[in-house]
């Protein structure tokens, strides 16, 4: 019996190998023993051997793995389980055989807690992308600069309390019942873009131009102007800025240039009532948009190909946390692209 199993699995596998498992590509170009030190500081406690009794704990590698999965097609921690023990493509990624213990929806929780805490997410983007310029792939000659919205489960509330929340303040009514606010989400802002409102959060991106790999990031509230986070977006490696017409302003690109001094911003100028563009300005504007646009690329494969701009966890921290690891899911899964196309060096 399991030998006809094996065999039916194996027939299977190479029938996705064939078809072009997207997965297994990613394992071909991506060594991720690479995060295994930095993944083994969090979630290792210290002076612990398991040796002398308790339940063995989970590779962490493999249980961030289980994370990119997620990532990748936007599923919660019950459905990876349950898609864990039902995809053959997702054990294969995860070098699990059928009969495997599979970690259930609690642990993985457990696990991007620990993550969360630590701020290790965004330690584990920082490190790959550190990775990328050592090897010549990112080399900072044009940064697209952008922002999207990450929304997060709306919360209902009365006006008197989203006021009090406005203010950084905590409804006299939540602080006594603690299972209730653990619900509630203190960092969320509404906001209003275009007549589309957002309830949520912002992932401000710089993506480099040649590769559209993300090579920085920041996270705020849904309610704070793309601008205000510029200069934390931008780094002094950068040579070239290309920005829409929401950075436009004096006083924050004479900021930008006295933070770094080496960084030419390419930004869009923007018409106002009785004052319209020139023709000038809007061939200018023209000739920026047909490179800006490729930062477009990138937010609408996060929104298309990964199943949407959108969190299912409270608080600006865990917020943060799968922020940064869906930034980074993003860049491994673009990264095994063009190594596979061999547009790039491989790590």
């Amino acid at each position: 019996m399991y030998e006809h199993n094996f065999l039916t699995k194996n027939k299977i596998l190479k029938h996705l190998s064939k078809m072009g498992d997207p997965l297994e590509k990613v394992t071909k170009h991506i060594d991720f023993e690479i995060f295994r030190p930095t993944l083994e500081k969090v979630v290792t406690p210290q002076n612990r051997d398991y040796t002398k009794g308790g339940r063995p704990r989970f590779d962490p590698v493999l249980m961030f793995k289980i994370l990119l999965l997620q990532d990748w097609y936007n599923v919660s921690d019950h459905t990876i389980q349950y898609q864990i023990n039902d995809r053959h493509s997702f054990q294969r990624f995860l070098n699990l055989q059928t009969d495997d213990k599979v970690p259930d929806q609690n642990t993985i929780w457990d696990f991007k807690e620990a993550l969360a805490k630590n701020g290790t997410d965004k330690k584990l983007f920082e490190q790959f992308t550190q990775q990328l310029e050592q090897k010549g792939i990112i080399k900072h000659e044009g940064s697209l600069i952008d922002a999207s919205f990450v929304d997060a489960p709306r919360q209902r509330n009365t006006p008197q309390e989203n006021q009090q929340i406005k203010q950084g303040q905590t409804p006299k009514d939540w602080r006594n019942k603690p299972h209730k606010l653990a619900q509630k989400d203190l960092d969320a802002r509404w906001t209003k873009k275009n007549n589309e409102v957002h309830y949520g959060y912002k992932d401000h991106l710089n993506v480099d131009e040649k590769t559209k790999l993300i090579t920085q990031f920041a996270v705020t509230s849904a309610s704070v102007h793309d601008s205000q986070k510029l200069t934390d977006v931008l780094s002094v490696k950068d040579k070239k800025g290309y920005l829409d017409s929401a950075y436009v302003g004096e006083e924050l690109h004479a900021l930008v240039h006295q933070l770094y001094p080496g960084v030419v911003l390419l930004c869009c100028a923007r018409g106002y009532r009785n004052k319209p563009l020139t023709e000038e300005q809007r061939a200018a504007n023209r000739l920026i948009s047909r490179v800006r646009v490729r930062v477009e690329h990138v937010i609408g494969f996060m929104s298309v190909s990964m199943g949407g701009m959108f969190v299912r966890c409270v608080g600006l921290v865990r917020a943060g946390a799968q922020i940064a690891r869906r930034n980074l899911a993003y860049n491994l899964k673009r990264y095994a692209y063009l190594a596979g196309d061999r547009l790039i060096s491989v790590i």
